[in-house]
């Protein structure tokens, strides 16, 4: 083995056969996850046992819980936010559709209930050209303000204790953080990890080949450091505030999210699919998620 390459984790399957998993949170002893293309929320118990949580024809994406429990899950096609009572029903909880521009993605709930949610600011599958968006915020009420602008396509998104919000610009490969105000406003804006240079184009193609990394979902543990799951290159990655990778754990086809959860906080789940293309993956039933153990726990939101 080469001295650079990391040592191989002993993996675990949990789910397969699922069309492409996003957004894993670890709530209750279970793994929620959304599975775009069949249009369901699923909670695997991780012994077999899978219960469909939620129905969203919209397409379900970011996933969080408000204070009292109930699930919050963004439908991305018609820009809502939908909030799940404890009897399963489902209903809207705040509509984005005048707010942002395009599909919303990635989500995380704080402690007081509040949901920054990301979206991809341009139409990816469509093949358009790359522009900056923004990051809004959906209080406890419903009410949706922008938090945050100019960021190259904010996908996966944590909450660090101490109230540092971090979100992944995937097509500028790199973490950017933000303080997070009494308020619930963000402030402080700078660049917590850098994955290389991105390069100066806003053809989705060119970035995609030239790219050192395409950081995507994220979760953080208990040493402040955040696994990545780089969505490029077939492999998650731990990295402390300015870039250092601590770890990396290679896996056999692309990742595109990432969790800590199990009973002890170390078992870091992982959405896995060959590719994240809509064409290729809305009929395929390839997506697996994926589990490894490691040292250090859970901690932070989500």
């Amino acid at each position: 083995m080469s001295e650079h390459q990391p040592p191989r984790r002993d993996m675990t399957v949990v789910l397969d056969g699922l069309s492409f998993l996003e957004c894993p949170r670890w709530r209750a002893g279970r793994l929620w996850v959304s599975d775009f293309y069949t249009n369901r929320v699923l909670a695997a118990d991780g012994r077999g046992h899978t219960e469909v949580m939620a129905e969203v024809p919209g397409q379900p994406s970011g996933l969080g819980f408000l204070p009292d429990g109930r699930a919050l899950i963004v439908s991305m096609r018609d820009r809502r936010i939908l909030v799940r009572d404890a009897a399963g029903h489902l209903s809207e909880h705040a509509d984005l559709s005048g707010e942002v521009p395009s599909l919303l993605n990635d989500m995380v709930v704080d402690e007081r209930g509040r949901a920054y949610v990301g979206n991809f600011g341009f139409d990816l599958m469509g093949g358009e050209a790359l522009r900056p968006t923004t990051i809004t915020r959906v209080d406890p009420d419903g009410t949706v303000r922008p938090v945050a602008d100019e960021l190259s396509f904010p996908n996966g998104m944590v909450i660090l204790p101490g109230g540092v919000l971090v979100v992944a610009e995937t097509f500028a490969a790199r973490l950017t953080a933000y303080d997070i105000r009494e308020d619930g406003g963000l402030a402080n804006r700078r660049v917590w990890a850098r994955f290389g240079e991105s390069p100066r184009t806003t053809d989705i193609a060119t970035l995609l080949s030239r790219l050192q990394a395409g950081p995507d979902g994220l979760c953080a543990d208990a040493e402040d450091a955040v696994w990545v799951a780089d969505a490029l290159h077939a492999r998650l990655v731990r990295v402390r505030e300015g870039g250092e990778i601590a770890d990396e754990i290679p896996t056999p086809t692309d990742v595109f999210a990432c969790m800590l959860g199990g009973p002890d906080g170390r078992t870091l789940f992982a959405c896995a699919a060959p590719s994240f293309a809509e064409h290729e993956r809305r009929a395929a039933r390839e997506a697996q998620l994926l589990a490894f153990r490691v040292d250090v726990p859970h901690a932070g939101l989500p």
